[in-house]
């Protein structure tokens, strides 16, 4: 089939090309140049924070996050149990355990009530994830974070521009850490950043991202470092995207009202959730189907492939997972097999959403078990 609408791409243009071909040209190649001190500072005034940090991906820029607030092996850290396997896995990589908690219906972020169920003598930390786009409720986190004297570290990795009580993503925990993989808002190829206002953490991330060498005695290490660092040509690449998010973000505004129109009608239909106090930046387009289990969506994208329709399942509750333990997590169970993303990327047009939503529609005829 030569019709194809992909569930992600990502819209390269002049800027980016001229960017990166500029970095190419300069021979500051690797890690050293002038578009990684660019890209951090203006990232930090993006989300308004006092500094930033790169990192080579946002894995990276999650692990060096939990060392530069202090997680250490044995301690917990609170987690949604429905979010990108990183989450969790970045907490494991310190040893730590990270503790799966339930989110909320709604915004499918983090439940505050679950955080406070989940805290023990031994938790350290929460990340709340603003997943798909949308921020998790701050002012309930940080309130329990100052009262159990816990570390909020926000995993923004699919939130970029999206606000909380208008202030962005990123400036709203102790720090953030943000993706910049091919298939986010704003995209670097590979590559991370942490965002904070606390320059003991960013001097600290700073320093392990290269392996922990001393700012002042070359090639003198009092401590285990990595080789977490973001090239000068991802730089280039990720600045010219930055300078082009704000068109973006008002794109996939758009392209989700395209989709309120073609499927916001269904009764049976739930899309991208929009709290009051929200600015949802719509990384993917989310639909969620009553009676939809995880054997009839599959037949559903199935269906929606042979159209010419890409899409991919929710993420599976880690605790679903083999390596971690299971977690009493109702509402994480319920809604992971009741939803699908739909294409986003921001070169769709409106004829795209309109086919899209008509191929869904269609694609239920005659399906008996939903």
């Amino acid at each position: 089939m030569t019709f194809f609408i992909p569930i992600s791409q990502p819209s390269i243009g002049e800027k980016e090309i001229s960017y990166v071909t500029d970095a190419v040209r300069s021979g500051w190649v690797s890690s050293i140049g002038p578009y990684i001190e660019d890209f951090e500072r203006r990232f930090a005034e993006f989300c308004g924070s006092q500094y930033a940090v790169s990192a080579s991906n946002g894995t990276c820029a999650l692990h060096l996050a939990l060392l530069a607030v202090g997680i250490k092996a044995g301690d917990e850290v609170i987690v949604p149990d429905l979010t990108f396997i990183a989450t969790a896995n970045a907490v494991a990589y310190i040893g730590a355990l990270p503790i799966l908690a339930d989110i909320d219906p709604a915004t499918l972020c983090l439940s505050p009530a679950a955080v406070e169920r989940a805290i023990t003598p031994r938790t350290r930390a929460i990340i709340p994830v603003h997943l798909y786009g949308h921020p998790a409720d701050m002012d309930a986190r940080n309130a329990i974070a100052s009262q159990h004297k816990l570390a909020v570290i926000e995993d923004a990795a699919e939130a970029h521009g999206a606000e909380y009580k208008g202030q962005k993503a990123g400036s709203l925990g102790r720090c953030g850490v943000f993706s910049f993989y091919g298939n986010k808002i704003i995209t670097s190829g590979e590559g991370g950043m942490i965002t904070t206002g606390d320059e003991t953490l960013y001097r600290t991330a700073k320093r392990l991202r290269d392996h922990a060498m001393s700012p002042t005695k070359r090639y003198w290490h009092e401590e285990v470092g990595y080789n977490y660092r973001m090239t000068n040509l991802q730089a280039a690449l990720g600045l010219a995207q930055l300078e082009r998010a704000d068109e973006f973000i008002a794109r996939r505004s758009e392209i989700m009202n395209w989709y309120r129109s073609g499927l916001g009608h269904r009764a049976d239909f739930r899309l991208n959730h929009e709290a009051p106090w929200a600015k949802n930046a719509y990384w993917m387009v989310c639909l969620e189907i009553d009676g939809m289990t995880a054997r009839s969506r599959q037949k559903l994208m199935e269906k929606l492939r042979d159209c010419g329709v890409d899409s991919r399942p929710y993420f599976y509750p880690v605790s679903d997972m083999p390596m971690y333990p299971d977690a009493d997590t109702p509402v994480a169970h319920r809604i992971s097999p009741a939803g699908i993303n739909l294409p986003s990327f921001v070169d769709l047009t409106r004829d795209d959403v309109n086919f899209i939503c008509r191929q869904v529609e269609k694609s239920f005829e005659g399906q008996s078990d939903l």
